[in-house]
């Protein structure tokens, strides 16, 4: 076991990524309810919020799906000979997550080929843009929709949503760069709040036209035991595989819970591989057991956020600054209209993890504040586009950081005024 280690020291998370993408085949694989049927299903079907591919496709379609997908991700890394540090795996998991709900293999290709031409056109290598690329592919269902929703008839409305896709991909690393700085790193989904302001911007050119996207809510409900088990074993063994990376000892995990998480907090750097798996790992078991705790449901868009935020393990997120946003979002259904079981409201608890900076910077109090304005702003955005950023929670978060940091620090700095005299 030790030399097996010795030999992947140093390229630990992407041999766990590939075995995460034998696990999603394998899972695809054995589930036989119609893999290629279902495939085809999802690639021809809408994906506006929320389309769960469990319910639309079937079990095994969904994580062929999710495998494919992921494997695309993996292969552009590998190809671009990225190294896998927080960002990457936060890149992957994303992926993976969302193509439960949302991404197919053919509606991302449109993004990496824009993001592509972007960086010919400055004249940089695809990989100083490679997470722009991956994170990009929020607008994927946008590119689906305009398939049904132009007058052109086919196949000049599938031209026009490839073209349209490469422009996506070719405006959003500009874009992204700019949004960072409105929420100064307190909102972990960047690509989310850029991808919303886009969508936006495109939705209303098409409502000029008398094109309007629908919301949807296709969604599988029941807590399915299988996938229970499976995503708590799978939690379990990314624990201990950080274990025997760090030789038993725990050091680099209290760093990481030490750190607010604010972007750019790249955990693997910091801390190590080993350290990372682990907080991956508890992290993906408090996601499973709060889902258990409110009854919510384990459908296709759930189990692919706890992917996505068990991706985001690596790159800010851990149990310490995720505790408080998460209390933030069951509080707000406590006085609200909401039901912490509704659908909406089970994805805004899983991804308040994109704020998880603002509670790691500004304390517990803070950190309740913004999950309970994420919990009531993210049931409201999504009418804004439609449904067709994947990354509305994102969106939500982003201006929740927007308008919380500023007050925030305005008092804190008062605070420390006053103690200071």
């Amino acid at each position: 076991m030790q030399k097996a280690l010795e030999r992947m020291e140093g390229k630990e998370l992407k041999y766990f990524s590939l075995f995460s993408l034998l696990l999603l085949t394998a899972a695809g694989i054995g589930a036989s309810d119609g893999v290629a049927e279902g495939l085809l299903k999802i690639v021809l079907s809408r994906d506006a919020l929320i389309t769960d591919y469990f319910e639309l496709a079937g079990y095994g379609a969904a994580f062929f799906n999710s495998a494919l997908v992921f494997a695309m991700a993996v292969s552009l890394v590998l190809l671009e000979k990225i190294p896998f540090t927080g960002i990457t795996v936060a890149a992957l998991f994303m992926n993976a997550g969302y193509a439960l709900w949302g991404k197919n293999p053919l509606n991302i290709i449109p993004v990496f080929l824009g993001t592509a031409v972007y960086a010919k056109s400055h004249k940089a290598k695809l990989s100083r843009y490679i997470y722009t690329a991956l994170f990009g592919t929020c607008l994927a269902p946008l590119i689906t929709e305009l398939i049904f929703l132009l007058p052109f008839g086919q196949p000049w409305n599938l031209l026009f949503s490839v073209v349209a896709g490469i422009l996506i991909g070719f405006v959003l690393p500009s874009l992204s760069v700019h949004a960072a700085s409105m929420h100064m790193g307190y909102n972990l989904f960047n690509v989310g709040f850029s991808g919303g302001i886009l969508a936006f911007v495109i939705v209303c050119v098409l409502r000029s036209f008398g094109m309007e996207s629908a919301q949807v809510l296709i969604w599988r409900e029941g807590r399915n035991v299988w996938i229970i088990a499976g995503l708590l074993g799978y939690f379990g063994l990314a624990v201990l595989f950080g274990f025997l990376i760090n030789k038993g000892k725990t050091k680099n995990l209290m760093k990481i819970m030490r750190h607010p998480g604010r972007a750019v907090a790249d955990f693997v750097l910091m801390n190590g591989a080993g350290a990372t798996l682990m907080n991956m790992g508890f992290v993906g078991i408090v996601c499973v057991i709060y889902i258990l705790f409110i009854g919510g449901d384990f459908s296709g868009p759930v189990v692919g956020a706890i992917l996505s935020v068990f991706g985001f393990s690596a790159f800010g997120v851990h149990i310490k600054n995720y505790l408080p946003v998460l209390a933030g979002v069951y509080l707000s259904t406590l006085v609200t209209v909401y039901r912490p079981d509704t659908p909406g409201i089970q994805l805004a608890a899983l991804f308040a993890a994109g704020l998880a900076p603002i509670a790691g910077q500004f304390g517990v109090a803070a950190g309740m504040i913004a999950g309970f304005l994420h919990a009531v702003i993210v049931m409201c955005t999504g009418e804004m586009y439609g449904g067709l950023n994947l990354y509305n929670n994102g969106f939500s978060a982003g201006w929740v950081a927007i308008f919380m940091v500023p007050l925030v620090e305005s008092f804190m700095s008062q605070y420390k005024d006053r103690k200071r005299k």
